[in-house]
């Protein structure tokens, strides 16, 4: 979570200002339609909550100090950190919010104070393979993809001797182990793997404490212990250029090795929404960029991204992600649109971490982290640009892909696991590709893909 520095000023949710100042409402009128300070109960529903944000949100931009006061009072009183899922819900967008005016340099007042009075750093924490793994493991929100994806791999490299995998995921292999077991119960002689992965240098939760050469021998290791010979590279890599390097190094791979028959699968898990998603004249680029694609529609490096992978002729391409639209430049429809489905883990949390303990402290930090990084940050540093569905579903045919249903196995094995957490988590299909939902609310998808 986040912590604050040690300062015998109250911490946020105990400031009192009173909404009655003079100083402060004699210049703003409160907002219209809004109760007054005398039923702040009535502001505890989470529709109030994100109106408020809403409001705040306009009040900082337009450098409203006065107003922002009036709305932030109100949202300390009604959103500890320590509250329900809604209250620690809205806790983090006006985090969020004081650390954008801090970062922006509107609305001084509130900039000032957050500099002055608070340290809204997010203490993330750096996870050893052994906690990340058991972390995991504890919703589905990762095991969903991780389920599925490994069902459409195995049945797509039957027969072939070499397996190259990508791993282009943000959870650091923890979907690998799993893979290898089954590939091992599965094939009475395995094929050799090898394994290639992104090495982003940019630091997105979850955190892992070892590098990659460490992580990669110890999967080496298992992967020995299963009697499969496993093969293991990383190359460092970077979301802002849409990984081009990365890209064109496994380009260099591809040609080298494609003659061989060697099957090639690329793994996306959670990690394609931080390539950006402008139109290439809105993005800043460099001379490091590999990319060099003569058509007018290949417009953005996501697109250029995609158009790579099917020049590379895999086996199978899976994509798994979440489902919501973080990419919007106003931001007011950017917050609204994270409020109204980053409830979702506050939601969930309940049901399998009890209040308190360090892995429900770590998993909530994960979650401010995404929030401020959609509401704080602007440009490059933006990296948290989920797409729904059906703008990846329609990326994916523009590069010449084409979708395949999972298979019923598949979806089994998807349902059992589901079976093993709480029961509002559940599983629906969608033409071919498969969505898990919370109370009916679709988290995240996977999807299959075939070069057409």
């Amino acid at each position: 979570m986040m912590q604050f520095t040690e300062t015998p000023l109250p911490p946020l949710h105990q400031i009192t200002t009173p909404i009655s100042n003079p100083t402060m409402n004699k210049n703003r009128p409160w907002p219209a339609g809004f109760p007054t300070s005398k039923s702040l109960g009535s502001f505890g529903d989470a529709n109030c909550m994100e109106q408020l944000l809403v409001h705040c949100v306009n009040a900082i931009e337009s450098n409203d100090a006065t107003l922002s006061q009036q709305i932030l009072w109100v949202l300390n009183n009604i959103a500890p950190p320590d509250g329900d899922s809604n209250q620690r819900l809205a806790c983090a967008f006006l985090r969020a919010l004081i650390a954008r005016a801090a970062r922006t340099g509107t609305c001084k007042l509130l900039a000032s104070m957050e500099s002055a009075h608070f340290n809204l750093a997010i203490d993330t924490h750096k996870f050893s393979i052994i906690e990340l793994a058991s972390f995991v493991d504890l919703t589905p929100w990762h095991r969903f993809g991780y389920t599925a994806a490994n069902a459409a791999i195995l049945e797509a490299v039957e027969g072939y001797l070499v397996v190259h995998i990508v791993d282009l995921s943000l959870t650091h292999c923890m979907q690998i182990p799993t893979l290898i077991d089954a590939i091992a119960n599965r094939f009475e002689v395995p094929p050799l793997i090898k394994l290639t992965v992104a090495g982003a240098i940019e630091d997105v939760p979850p955190l892992l404490d070892l590098s990659y050469e460490e992580l990669g021998s110890k999967l080496v290791n298992f992967a020995r212990s299963r009697n499969v010979i496993m093969e293991f590279r990383v190359i460092p890599s970077s979301y802002a250029d849409g990984f081009s390097s990365f890209i064109e190094q496994l380009r260099v791979q591809h040609l080298v090795y494609a003659e061989s028959g060697e099957a090639l699968v690329i793994n996306c898990h959670m990690m394609l929404h931080c390539i950006p998603e402008e139109t290439l004249s809105g993005i800043h680029s460099t001379n490091s960029n590999t990319y060099s694609y003569e058509s007018p529609s290949i417009s953005s490096f996501r697109s250029m991204f995609l158009k790579s992978l099917r020049s590379l002729d895999p086996t199978l391409v899976v994509l798994v992600d979440e489902d919501a639209d973080f990419t919007s430049n106003n931001l007011v429809s950017r917050l609204k649109s994270a409020f109204n489905y980053l409830w979702i883990p506050y939601d969930t949390v309940d049901t399998f971490l009890p209040r308190g303990s360090r892995q429900r402290q770590w998993y909530e930090a994960d979650i401010s982290w995404k929030i401020e990084n959609v509401i704080a940050h602007e440009g490059l540093q933006r990296v948290e640009r989920l797409e729904p569905k059906c703008q990846w579903i329609q990326r994916m045919r523009n590069a010449n892909f084409r979708g395949i249903s999972f298979a019923e196995d598949a979806i089994s094995e998807v349902k059992t696991m589901l079976d093993e957490h709480a029961a509002g988590w559940g599983l629906k299909k969608e033409d071919d590709d498969i969505v898990l939902t919370w109370k009916g609310h679709n988290v995240v998808f996977a999807s299959a893909w075939l070069p057409a």
